[in-house]
């Protein structure tokens, strides 16, 4: 599943493009994503520029005058910038035709288990046909006001496990399965230890940690597992460094233990029994 990372990079590849285009229309040839398209989308798109694109956890919203079209790209889904026409693939569900600079350009959206999402949020509005998505988001990873005060005052009432906590993403944002057991093996943090039970201290170093990892794995290009590319259909790099990430039985990079597995809630989860306490 695409995460904060991977979004960002999606972000960073796509803004060039998109800043400033006009939208001459939606293509859709598959409604059925995660949440039904908006029959009238194609509507309130058309004529429409593009005024900047911003990411929101892992959302991204393509703001317009009118209103922002928020996507998200599930598990399996990946936006491409196509400069020539192309016939689309079996799982090319919709494409946002754009002008720039007298340009003709295709933003396509490929989704092959369509858990992905294409919501409508006018201004000043609730987000339309739609749960509002974006109201119970915790803190950016990369806000100024993101740290160890901040993990350490917002779990204190908490007796559930810490990496679940971080998946959840009430407290912090973008930390998905692979970033959270990467940050707490940096951090030498127990997945499984009680958020409410950890120090001060130490979730200062968790702090540093999430946006170290984070902040790598953009540079990286992402972690690339299985479907993940870029706006240009590149593959990240990250997962050539994970440190304890699908490395179970490995021996740890730091104390040379194996690495060991777990499920927690309906994820797995990677971490070394004995540098993680």
């Amino acid at each position: 599943m695409p995460e904060l990372p991977e979004v960002e990079v999606t972000r960073l590849g796509l803004e060039p493009h998109v800043t400033g285009a006009k939208i001459l229309e939606l293509e859709v040839r598959q409604p059925r994503l995660r949440w039904p398209l908006l029959a009238d989308l194609g509507q309130r798109l058309a004529g429409q520029r593009i005024l900047r694109l911003e990411r929101r956890a892992k959302y991204l919203l393509l703001h317009t005058p009118a209103g922002a079209l928020i996507i998200h790209l599930g598990m399996t889904g990946s936006l491409r910038v196509l400069t020539q026409a192309r016939v689309p693939g079996p799982h090319d569900h919709v494409d946002l035709v754009l002008e720039q600079q007298g340009q003709r350009q295709w933003l396509r959206f490929n989704d092959p288990r369509r858990f992905g999402a294409m919501l409508w949020q006018p201004t000043g509005q609730a987000i339309v046909g739609a749960p509002p998505v974006l109201d119970t988001l915790g803190l950016e990873p990369f806000d100024e006001r993101f740290g160890g005060a901040w993990l350490y005052s917002h779990t204190r009432t908490h007796a559930l496990a810490i990496k679940p906590l971080l998946l959840a993403g009430r407290i912090v944002v973008g930390v998905g399965n692979i970033y959270a057991s990467e940050s707490l093996f940096r951090a030498g943090i127990h997945p499984q230890r009680a958020a409410g039970r950890i120090g001060a201290a130490r979730y200062e170093g968790l702090a540093q940690s999430i946006r170290e990892v984070l902040q790598e794995a953009i540079t990286a290009g992402g972690s690339s597992l299985r479907d993940y590319v870029n706006a240009q259909g590149k593959t990240g790099t990250f997962q050539q460094v994970h440190q304890v990430y699908a490395r179970e039985g490995q021996p740890c990079l730091r104390c040379q233990r194996p690495i060991r597995q777990i499920r927690q809630g309906q994820r797995s989860t990677w971490f070394c029994s004995h540098c993680q306490r």
